[in-house]
This record gives structure tokens, C-alpha cells and sequence, in this order.
């Protein structure tokens, strides 16, 4: 029996453009560290080789740990600072990345519905972020990060997605088995993967990310309202 709901964030509860977030994203960061006189391109650069350490991740480290060990072997600092400044980046600049989302009507009513229905809720998005962008993201799709009983943030994960540890690593957080769960989201290799540990899943066509050419009637799938259907129609299991 199905008890969990576990989603996707990017492009699943928060719709957005990929190409857009991504270049408001690395744009002002950019503008942002060369305005403190840092090279701001090199620093683009080794988030980008510290996003790939984050991926390649063998579970060893949080993801945290092994995004700063490498990006510091590609900008060649050990300041501290640079963390600090990190963190502020986050808080003055990341809100403008917002405009290259939007927020769906239907999110939050389905957040809510199955809230007042008796399912745990977690939300598993692709740790590649620290807390603060993740809550900022979380609030630009209109929820709170409240709604959710776990959340996936690089510093409290050692997976990405799609690997199996990543998905069996959140069930074990919210001590759930997978026939409990079903995963929604948008991607068709990462947020399916999930199906490989025994998870339900709902491919959102919405946003669709499908790179490898995947055949996806497979999935269970459909766009946002066949999303609220197939929510409405889930049983109250209070």
C-alpha cells in the first residue's frame, strides 16, 4: 500500500526553463564574486567541477564535503571566506533566479491534498544545492519547507541521482520500504531510477527531461492535471 509520496523539485513542483536557470544562475554569480574582486568566471568553472565531484560521489563523503574538496583544487583557494561569501551570494542574489520559474497552481493543492489525506510527503531533489538555495526554491514553487518530512540537501546526502543509494538513503530517513512509495518527477533517468529499488513512480510530461531517448509508456505518466486526477484519486489513509 502506497503511504509515501516522495517529489522531485526542478521542473516537477517548480516548473521552470533549464537553459534560462541556469544562465540567470551562473550569471550572477559571476557579476556577483566579480564584484568582490574574485575571478568570477574560474569560480563558474570550479562549481561546475564541484557539481560533477557531487555527482561521482562513491558515498564516502557528503556531498558538501566532496563539492568544496574539489572545487578548492580548481580555484586554488583555501579561504574561508569563500564560503561565507557563498552563503550571501545565496541570500542577496539567488531570489532573482526566479524569474526562469514559475509557480504552479496545482503544486501546492496537491502538496496540501495529500497532506490532509495521511501521506508522508518527502521532497527528493537532486542534492546538488546547499539548505538555503533549496528553501528559497521550495518557497518559489508557493510550499514551505514544512510540507515535507525529509529534504535532500548536499550537506546531508552522499548520493546523487540516479543512483539506487541515493533513493534507498531518503526511504531510510523517513523508515519506509519501497512498496510504501511512489516517486514523482519529471526526469525519465533520474527521477525513474527509483522504480529499480521497487518505488512506484509517475513520470511528470510536464518539463519533461528525457536525454537518453527513454520509451516512456512504461511510466505511469501525464501532465499536471493528470497528476491532480491521479492524486484526488488516491485513498485517505488516515
Amino acid at each position: 500500500m502506497i503511504t509515501t509520496i516522495l517529489f522531485d523539485l526542478d521542473g516537477t513542483l517548480l516548473p521552470l526553463n533549464d537553459n534560462e536557470f541556469l544562465r540567470l544562475y551562473f550569471g550572477l554569480m559571476t557579476k556577483y564574486f566579480n564584484e568582490l574582486g574574485y575571478d568570477g568566471n574560474a569560480i563558474t568553472k570550479a562549481v561546475l567541477e564541484g557539481t560533477e565531484a557531487m555527482y561521482s560521489n562513491d558515498g564516502s563523503m557528503t556531498n558538501e564535503i566532496a563539492f568544496w574538496i574539489r572545487f578548492k583544487e580548481h580555484f586554488y583557494s583555501n579561504n574561508p571566506q569563500l564560503e561565507v561569501e557563498f552563503e550571501r551570494f545565496y541570500e542577496k542574489e539567488f531570489d532573482k533566479v526566479k524569474a526562469s520559474t514559475m509557480t504552479h497552481p496545482l503544486s501546492n493543492k496537491i502538496i496540501q491534498i495529500l497532506k490532509d489525506k495521511g501521506y508522508t510527503i518527502a521532497l527528493a531533489t537532486n542534492p546538488l544545492f546547499p539548505p538555503i538555495a533549496t528553501k528559497k526554491r521550495i518557497e518559489w514553487a508557493g510550499m514551505n519547507p514544512s510540507d515535507f518530512a525529509f529534504v535532500t540537501t548536499y550537506d546531508n546526502s552522499s548520493w546523487t541521482k540516479p543512483h539506487q543509494e541515493y533513493y534507498q538513503f531518503v526511504l531510510n530517513q523517513i523508515h519506509k520500504i519501497p512498496c510504501e512509495c511512489m516517486m514523482i518527477g519529471n526526469d525519465a533517468s533520474e527521477d525513474m531510477a527509483a522504480e529499480k529499488l521497487g518505488i512506484s513512480t509517475y513520470l511528470l510530461t510536464h518539463n519533461l527531461i528525457n536525454s537518453k531517448n527513454k520509451d516512456i509508456q512504461k511510466y505511469r505518466h501525464g501532465d499536471f492535471e493528470d497528476l491532480y486526477q491521479m492524486i484526488l484519486e488516491l485513498p485517505n489513509i488516515k
